[in-house]
């Protein structure tokens, strides 16, 4: 219920009623019983409620008689978090990929907006009346739409891939943060990275990627990814629709997992969280081993009384993203491991050639350098793509 009232009041309704009641069995016309349906419609009349909401997903026809049965606007879960993000995205491809679910969530409901048509229907049973002719143009223009989104869409991955492959010909390791919505990556995000992307304690504040670089304490440079926070029952149209921002987490060195340790269900929000990434290991945008490139970042200790006061558990590290209690430990683990999936090589490098040798200082960790009389001698630890690019002589 909280979460549903933060989901609300993101986006400026105010709560004035709520209820829990008991559901032995979803009926099919309106979800609730009988009687369940008249004692609610009771509050919303008493309160002159304007939008009640449903945290569950409603059919069309349920969405519909509850309308009538309340005399005000009805929308379910599924509604609710489209509604978010269509007000709260920003770029190009975030509100595309809104539009593209908002699509393919009102294609299934366009039956509502037509009823007062269908009961113009006469005449022979094969003949269709005017209400629906006009369903079926809606749907060809929606699919039509849907189409050309689609297309877009690709277009957007497509050049977001050939970004990806220009960090990789100048490869630095990608770290992405991912978690609950929340649970504090944007303004750990800004902590670490020195920046400004917005961060509010509300559902879904962030919902368009952004990528940052930053130093670790060995000076090895990294990019940081901030990316979409998770939501249990996250609607079927936005795990699809959203794909392209969780690409990051696909190329990623290291997974950050961010969770809000001082939630009484942060379990809960872990499993979920847990759950959508096993979703993409079936869906082959996620390869399997993604745990042992994770660290769990038990974000906001600061609530609890800080960093002290988290029990501590083997891989994860206690932070507050607010005071920076932790960071410091936070970062030195990145840097253990991504130095842990690094290679030695041995260089016999010319006096001369100093831009090579200030390459593997900028790109890999110099753990010995002798200074000889035919040249340099150094040992190098190197991520792997780095070492292969060094060697094709980059």
């Amino acid at each position: 219920m909280a979460e549903a009232v933060g989901l609300a009041a993101s986006i400026g309704l105010v709560v004035v009623h709520t209820s829990i009641p008991p559901l032995r069995t979803r009926r099919s016309a309106t979800l609730l019983g009988q009687g369940q349906v008249a004692t609610i419609g009771e509050a919303i009349h008493a309160e002159e409620v304007a939008v009640a909401v449903v945290d569950a997903q409603l059919s069309p026809v349920q969405q519909r008689n509850l309308e009538r049965a309340w005399e005000c606007k009805v929308i379910d879960r599924t509604g609710l978090i489209l509604d978010i993000f269509g007000e709260r995205a920003r770029t190009k491809e975030g509100a595309m990929q809104v539009e593209l679910a908002h699509l393919e969530y009102q294609r299934s409901r366009l039956v509502r907006s037509w009823t007062h048509l269908e009961r113009q229907r006469g005449g022979f049973g094969f003949l269709g009346g005017p209400g629906e002719t006009q369903i079926e143009a809606d749907r060809r223009l929606i699919g039509d739409r849907i189409v050309r989104v689609k297309k877009e869409l690709e277009q957007v991955r497509r050049t977001r891939g050939l970004h990806r492959s220009a960090r990789q010909r100048v490869p630095y390791p990608i770290v992405a943060l991912v978690g609950y919505t929340n649970a504090g990556k944007s303004t750990l995000f800004n902590t670490l990275t020195g920046s400004d992307v917005h961060a509010q304690d509300q559902l879904f504040a962030t919902l368009d990627p952004t990528m940052r670089g930053m130093r670790l304490p060995s000076h090895r440079r990294v990019i940081l990814s901030d990316t979409v926070g998770f939501i249990s029952d996250l609607p079927t149209e936005l795990v699809a629709a959203f794909r392209a921002t969780l690409e990051e987490v696909s190329e990623a060195d290291i997974i950050l997992h961010v969770r809000d340790v001082a939630h009484p269900d942060s379990a809960s929000q872990r499993a979920d969280v847990v759950r959508v990434l096993d979703g993409m290991v079936k869906d082959g945008a996620l390869d399997a081993e993604w745990p042992s490139r994770t660290i769990e970042v038990l974000n906001k200790a600061d609530l609890m009384g800080g960093i002290e006061a988290v029990p501590a558990r083997d891989g994860c590290i206690a932070v507050s993203a607010i005071t920076g209690d932790g960071l410091p430990a936070l970062s030195h683990a990145m840097d253990d491991r991504i130095s842990a999936g690094m290679e030695v090589a041995d260089y016999h490098l010319p006096t001369s050639d100093g831009a090579r040798m200030a390459w593997l200082y900028e790109h890999g960790e110099v753990m010995e350098r002798r200074d000889e009389e035919d040249g340099v001698h150094m040992v190098v630890r190197l991520l792997s793509a780095d070492r292969a690019r060094f060697e094709r002589g980059a």
